[in-house]
């Protein structure tokens, strides 16, 4: 047993409980309970201080350190590995090969045991001359990215009928430079008053790709005195590449910009790699080609060399190394790896696919399989929602996995609001009751069967089919948005019909094409013609069905005058510092701010309402910035934050601390929870209204002062949301949202289904993305995209209303989702 005493971190109340070793453990517990903060922020936390304490001193000023977890004791511990929920990182370097480290055995496999050309030396690459991330391997035209910015003769010159004279050569400054440009033109005898398209094409790429500067005496014929001066001669394409270099103004740079285009680097060909790397052949193919394959590809492509039973001695003189030892023990390592990928439902991934367009659903199944293969043992696992993310039939696998990992001698703690995956443990430990200082209390440890007799349980209702639910009168779509011809990532010339007015959900399993379709193509095609510019995109990348992001290609969309906006809720941070909180993103703060500028002592004072803002000089603490903590750097132990000496953690002076309301300073109000701070500021009727939509998704739990940095993406989505519920209800706007049950209780996913509700009843409409299947039978509308992930998605399998779609027997959602139209029937 792990015995934990003590333990006090965050919300917990002092928790006692026992876990057992060995064994597959789920955490419990609505969102806000606790659950986390016993299993990674008590749990973990205190493995991984134990296993730095056995670090030299001198080693551990190099590595990032945890935080010490407030506990008294925790006996029985054995080491602890978390794999926490994760965007991808923000590089486009970072592939699916490079997080698995399986492009290590792929550079291997080709330097060692690849078909050279004849003309080469055999066996002259070291595996760093095949990673586009080395200077040994990168291409030199494009570094390595695969992807050149350069300038074309149709983006330099968009209208070849005009004339030089009539501005054809549309990347040239205008005003002087632009005449001294014609001027010199003119005077090296070329012909300004002929259409462009008519010039000899040798006179046209001169004039606009040419390196050559001639310096040539002008007389300029506009000028009532002709002067004449030394011009100096620059191709359209070196103005263009000078200006973005060189230039000072941001603005000229903006225009250039315009002329340029992204797209395969000629030399490469997109592969990265210099060309005697991109020589070398496996199996008939060159590296690129064999990253940019599905993994199932891959695997079908070495497994005839993997399973040679009579291989050859490799030879660095030998041409080819394909049919000796060291291909052979190479490739099927390889196998073996992706074996496990693909049996975790993610063959349709390539080893190229940027980890930026990776969904975190996918991104924990690559470090869960990369922990598979690595055959630790003794070893407590610490998962963060494994199945957030997935569909039931991808969730299957991950089952099998997770029992995988508990048979090799490993324990394995779950924080899970998937039910199905909670009934598969062998264990639960239940936090609650409520979220916030509500909770902190383990209302249950034991076999799953044990809650059933725990009325308190938030839980035990949905795990034991006893919550009340039904499904919603079906609401019916008079107008429809129709997009055809849809070509991005997967979906290739797809049609797609949505109805408008109503809630409707897309599912199907991962790498179908859901994202693609709602949160770029409906995003930008729709978001372009009726906002006027596309909404911001996800810096982490939303590209969850592909790598590079060839734009949104639509042949037609009917029905866009139904419309009158777009809004998409993703689940991007509110905010990228602690100085950016619940309060300020919804806009409560201004009203808490003038309320107490309001005040008879502010009056008094003279105190506006920016002597309240933690930003700004004047009222906050200057000694922490109105940071509320000073970092402290301990050197040879974890580094740590401490309450600021002078305001405590208050974030503000003593004189404006001095202004109260109703007996409570504004740092007061900052550090109430939400439940609390709607009962204390009832009478504002702008922050009453701030703080219900707050408490109507689900956030009663969170501070007002909380940081934007604390916050999980599932709980940025959902103040997203609250702040579009308490603008005034306009009707006539499309909601995009993917995946927003991420990451929620059972229990709060109904009250985010409520809130949907309310904004469809507005007369608005509602689309998401979504894996829960108790939010898809409760939709008016089913989209389901599949029939797999990949090459092999991207179609519509079906489309109609719940029990449709339950009833279609080409849908891998249709089980899934009849058993959960007959829990809620």
């Amino acid at each position: 047993m792990v015995r934990v005493r003590g333990a006090q971190e965050n919300n917990l109340r002092s928790v006692d409980v026992d876990i057992p070793r060995d064994a597959i453990v789920a955490f419990t517990g609505i969102s806000g309970s606790g659950k986390s903060s016993l299993a990674f922020g008590t749990i973990y936390a205190e493995a991984q201080k134990r296993y730095f304490e056995s670090v030299a001193p001198y080693a551990r000023r190099l590595i990032s350190q945890g935080h010490n977890p407030k506990v008294e004791a925790i006996t029985g511990l054995p080491p602890a590995v978390a794999l926490q929920q994760r965007r991808g990182t923000a590089s486009s370097r970072s592939t699916v090969g490079t997080l698995t480290t399986l492009s290590n055995s792929m550079r291997m496999l080709f330097s060692r045991g690849g078909t050279y050309p004849a003309d080469a030396e055999p066996g002259s690459l070291d595996s760093d001359a095949f990673s586009p991330n080395t200077a040994a391997g990168a291409c030199r035209e494009c570094s390595g990215l695969g992807v050149a910015h350069t300038v074309t003769e149709e983006s330099l010159v968009p209208d070849p009928s005009l004339t030089i004279r009539e501005g054809a050569i549309a990347a040239w400054p205008g005003a002087w430079q632009g005449k001294n440009l014609r001027d010199i033109l003119i005077h090296l005898g070329y012909d300004v008053d002929v259409p462009w398209r008519k010039l000899p094409k040798k006179d046209r790429d001169w004039i606009l790709f040419t390196e050559e500067q001639p310096v040539v005496t002008i007389t300029p014929q506009r000028d009532r005195v002709a002067k004449p001066y030394k011009g100096r001669f620059w191709s359209a394409r070196s103005y263009v590449l000078h200006t973005l270099a060189d230039s000072g103004s941001a603005k000229m740079r903006e225009r250039v910009l315009e002329y340029m285009v992204s797209g395969p680097c000629p030399v490469c060909g997109g592969a990265g790699l210099r060309p005697e790397a991109l020589a070398v052949t496996f199996a008939g193919r060159n590296i690129a080609e064999l990253n940019g394959a599905t993994l199932g590809e891959l695997a079908e492509i070495i497994r005839p060399t993997a399973e040679l039973k009579a291989a050859g001695t490799a030879s660095r003189s030998a041409a080819s190394n394909e049919d000796t030892e060291v291909a052979v023990t190479i490739t099927r390592d390889l196998l073996s790896r992706l074996e496990i990928l693909i049996s975790l439902g993610l063959g349709y991934l390539s080893l190229s696919r940027a980890t930026p367009t990776l969904s975190p659903g996918e991104m924990q199944r690559l470090r869960i399989a990369t922990q598979l293969r690595s055959g630790l043992f003794g070893v407590v696992y610490v998962l963060d929602e494994p199945s957030a993310g997935l569909h039931p039939a991808d969730a299957e696998p991950l089952l099998a996995v997770l029992q995988e990992l508990k048979d090799a001698g490993n324990s394995v703690f779950v924080v899970e609001h998937n039910m199905d995956v909670v009934r598969s443990a062998e264990w639960i430990v239940d936090v609650g009751p409520q979220a916030g200082d509500g909770g902190g209390t383990v209302l249950y440890s034991g076999p799953v069967a044990g809650l059933a007799d725990v009325p308190e349980s938030a839980t035990r209702p949905f795990l034991f089919g006893d919550a009340e639910a039904t499904v919603p009168a079906r609401r019916r779509a008079e107008r429809w948005l129709s997009l055809k011809g849809i070509s991005r990532h997967n979906l290739r010339e797809l049609d797609a019909d949505i109805p408008l007015g109503v809630l409707t959900a897309v599912t199907g399993v991962s790498g179908s094409g859901k994202s693609t379709l709602v949160s770029q193509v409906l995003a930008e095609a729709v978001g372009t013609q009726v906002n006027g510019a596309p909404p911001e995109a996800e810096d982490d990348g939303d590209a969850q069905e592909g790598g590079e992001d060839p734009g949104v290609q639509v042949r037609g969309i009917h029905g866009l005058e139904h419309l009158d906006r777009l809004v998409r809720v993703d689940q991007r941070p509110i905010g990228r510092t602690p100085r950016s909180n619940l309060a300020t993103y919804t806009g409560l703060f201004d009203h808490v701010r003038k309320l107490y500028a309001g005040t008879d002592e502010a009056r008094a004072r003279g105190y506006n309402a920016g002597r309240f803002s933690f930003n700004v000089a004047g009222g906050r603490c200057e000694t922490c910035q109105g940071e509320g903590f000073l970092a402290v750097e301990l050197l040879f132990l974890p580094g740590t934050y401490g309450p600021c000496p002078d305001c405590h953690g208050a974030r503000y002076n003593e004189e404006t601390l001095e202004v109260t309301y109703r007996g409570k300073s504004i740092a007061d109000v900052l550090g109430m929870r939400v439940e609390t701070a709607a009962e204390f500021l009832a009478g504002v009727p702008a922050a009453e209204r701030s703080l219900r939509t707050l408490l109507d998704v689900g956030l009663g739990y969170l501070r007002l002062g909380q940081p934007a940095t604390e916050l999980s993406g599932g709980e940025a989505q959902r103040i997203k949301l609250a702040t579009e519920l308490q603008r005034a209800r306009r009707g006539h706007t499309l909601y995009l949202l993917d995946e927003p049950t991420t990451g929620l209780h059972p229990q709060d996913v109904q009250l985010l289904l409520a809130q949907l509700n309310r904004l469809v009843d507005a007369g608005n409409t509602v689309v998401v993305v979504e894996h829960s299947m108790n939010v898809v039978a409760s939709a008016d509308w089913v989209i389901d995209m599949g029939p797999a992930g990949g090459d092999d998605g991207g179609r519509i399998i079906c489309a109609g209303t719940a029990g449709d779609v339950a009833a279609c027997d080409a849908s891998r959602t249709a089980p899934y989702l009849a058993a959960a139209l007959e829990r809620l029937s």
